[in-house]
């Protein structure tokens, strides 16, 4: 069967699937629609958190920026995994004592202010629409390429999806479907990965090929540094970001997931806290199988992108090639007219996106309108690195029909549980808290409905003119949340004298401050900027780490400045930190 069949068949299939659940799992209640009830099994609950947390941003992009990044793209493995331990260690099972569902919701609670509450509801709707923007970019991509449609057209797909059983199931049904959903996307994940291996090294297993010898005796990766070199780039396992930026990179992506609101709600799906500590040492498990073959896959499929294309005419160049050009992720211009592609240091093109005509150049390419002075360049869309890698390793058909399923799966997954964080800030942090405390149980149920709805628009909005690659602008979402997020939650839960005043300081120049500067840097607006201005050097990215630090700065000076918290809150976050049924220390 073509490929085409493929995709369509394992994508029909697994899509059937995902709705059969959220049909059989539909929501009754607020609590089912919420916290899907609270009776979800720890194995369960850690394989539903494992799929929300590997989002499209860690099965298309994390190994496509690692792959033309290098080293520099290790920021992601250790900010990502390292921050899931920070929250399951430090944060889930007090939060999940404190018995609140929402990061809003805890801290309307733990700062005694319906103030606090409401800046907390507009701190995770910024955080979670931009999270969810690269989600919906991920989705538009996988559309867009293996259903040969045009990507905003995939974005539109994508949305009417995730609409249908975030409305149908709420919590419940996300929480059941995302089961399936991981099973599918590490499966799809690691198929590929195994082929390769084996086909380039001899090796079945992904970690140890990639450090393994190839055909002639020379190390895998000693052969990438040699091709980077000769083509004029820097050595692939060094790196040229500066200590200090891969340090605040990494610290944000940690603090930002400790402060992420969709992974936070997992551990209240759980019937205890010991429950909710087993799903998290069960998560970073299924987790760890990704995020330790990534930085493989993405050393495979750099060696073959450069094999395929580099110095390679046009006329010659396989179908795969031509059928992402089509899609508007890759370009190629030749500019002096010898019909080869050459990839090499100093493709201008590959640092902005590449506009098109309508026309054909002499050798049937797509004619880009933006070329800069370059001979010949060469675009590569770093998102399409894990999606393209089997085709370019020529394997079977239904493994690349197989990696489009998976890829649908990773961001469907994670933008169904950030659509419902931003359902419930609306409906229960908002309306319920706030607004309307006397709404029904169905009245409530319905403004979380049209909050779903309302989101999705705007989510696809973002989707479809999103701010940069779908990992960069998750990072972007993780940069907000560590701004804004970590220090109210961390200080909430480990400074018994920190109120209210501190915490809505803090949190409002935190995001303020990481919006500006990501507006600035990375949207060019207020005057814009380059590499060259960024304040201490830090990048976009990696600004969150001095915003979440400004934060802390100014929550300690307020809170100490201003009354002392009352007694009773005191007291609560006191019992917060005792394991339950801890008594006094006795002498013997």
């Amino acid at each position: 069967m073509s490929v085409q069949t493929w995709t369509w068949l394992l994508v029909g299939i697994t899509f059937a699937l995902y709705f059969g659940i959220a049909i059989w799992a539909r929501a009754g209640s607020t609590k089912e629609f919420y916290v899907a009830g609270g009776g979800v099994s720890p194995w369960a609950n850690g394989m539903a958190t494992a799929a929300d947390w590997m989002s499209a941003a860690s099965f298309i992009s994390m190994a496509g920026i690692i792959s033309f990044a290098g080293y520099d793209g290790s920021v992601y493995l250790m900010g990502w995994t390292g921050g899931y331990v920070l929250l399951a260690l430090l944060l889930a099972p007090y939060l999940r004592k404190f018995g609140k569902f929402t990061v809003p919701d805890f801290i309307g609670d733990r700062y005694y202010s319906n103030t606090a509450r409401t800046v907390a509801v507009i701190c995770a709707l910024i955080v979670s629409f931009t999270y969810v923007a690269g989600q919906m970019r991920g989705v538009g991509i996988v559309f867009s390429q293996f259903l040969q449609v045009d990507i905003n057209l995939g974005v539109l797909i994508g949305m009417t999806v995730v609409l249908t059983f975030a409305l149908l199931g709420g919590m419940k049904g996300i929480t059941y479907t995302q089961v399936a959903q991981y099973c599918v996307l590490i499966f799809a994940f690691m198929v590929p990965a195994f082929f390769i291996s084996l086909q380039m090294t001899g090796n079945i297993i992904p970690q140890i090929g990639m450090g393994g010898s190839i055909e002639g005796g020379e190390f895998l990766l000693d052969k990438l540094d040699r091709l980077h070199t000769e083509l004029g780039f820097n050595e692939y396992t060094s790196g040229t970001k500066s200590t200090w930026d891969v340090f605040a990179i990494t610290l944000a992506l940690m603090t930002g997931t400790a402060g992420l609101p969709h992974v936070i709600v997992r551990f209240f799906t759980v019937p205890k806290v010991k429950d909710a500590r087993k799903s998290a040492g069960y998560a970073l498990l299924l987790i760890a199988i990704l995020y330790t073959t990534a930085p493989a896959i993405a050393v495979f499929s750099r060696t073959n992108l450069i094999e395929t294309v580099s110095n390679k005419e046009y006329k010659e160049i396989p179908e795969w090639f031509k059928n992402w050009e089509n899609t508007g992720l890759i370009a190629w211009s030749d500019k002096n007219g010898d019909g080869k592609i050459q990839y090499v240091a100093g493709n201008a093109l590959a640092d902005k996106k590449p506009l098109y005509s309508e026309a054909r150049g002499a050798n049937g390419e797509r004619m880009v309108t933006n070329p800069s002075d370059a001979e010949n360049e060469l675009y590569v869309d770093r998102d399409i690195m894990v999606l393209a890698n089997p085709e370019i390793a020529n394997l079977p058909n239904w493994v690349i029909g197989l990696v489009a399923a998976g890829g649908l799966a990773a961001a469907l997954s994670t933008a169904a549980g950030l659509l419902l964080v931003i359902s419930t800030s609306i409906s229960h942090d908002l309306i319920k808290k706030q607004l309307k405390p006397d709404i029904s149980d169905k009245g409530e149920l319905t403004a979380a409905r049209i909050s779903i709805f309302v989101a999705i628009l705007i989510a696809g909005y973002f989707g479809i003119n999103p701010p940069g690659f779908v990992a960069a602008v998750v990072a972007l979402a993780f940069g907000l949340a560590a701004a804004s997020f970590f220090p109210a939650i961390i200080l909430g839960i480990f400074d018994k004298r920190m109120n209210s005043q501190g915490a809505i300081s803090g949190m409002v120049v935190g995001i303020l401050l990481m919006l500006f500067y990501m507006m600035k840097f990375k949207l060019d607006m207020f005057g814009g900027g380059t590499s060259a201005e960024w304040w201490f050097g830090t990048s976009p990215e990696g600004f969150g780490t001095i915003a979440m630090c400004v934060n802390i700065v100014i929550s300690m000076v307020v809170s100490r400045m201003t009354p002392a918290p009352p007694q009773n809150v005191q007291d609560m976050v006191e019992s917060i930190r005792i394991p339950s049924g801890a008594g006094e220390a006795s002498d013997h």
